[in-house]
């Protein structure tokens, strides 16, 4: 298990900036789950996403990383980079709300 904290609006208003994120490693993404990836095109920097379609299954699956909020500046995802691998990637099992709510 990790801790994470959202740190940009892409997934508005599911998430929003200082919700705490506890993941847990998982290999078997499913459509609709929130899950948390290394960016393929920036390795030192997290992504949190929503699982849209998925191919394959455990470690050999891969699926598209949907944003929520796709039109909010700086927004990175499946658009841009690809369908990303689930070896490696995390899925959120709770979310602690931040103080920016409102």
């Amino acid at each position: 298990m990790r801790r994470f904290r959202v740190a940009e609006d892409s997934m508005r208003p599911t998430l929003v900036p200082g919700d705490g994120l506890l993941v847990l490693r998982s290999s078997t993404p499913r459509p609709g789950q929130i899950r948390l990836f290394r960016d393929p095109r920036l390795p030192s920097r997290w992504l949190v996403k929503r699982v849209g379609n998925v191919r394959g299954a455990g470690r050999h699956a891969a699926f598209e990383a949907c944003s929520d909020n796709p039109d909010a500046p700086g927004v990175v995802d499946s658009r841009q980079f690809g369908w990303v691998t689930a070896a490696g990637s995390y899925r959120v099992v709770w979310i602690v709300r931040g103080p920016n709510r409102g």
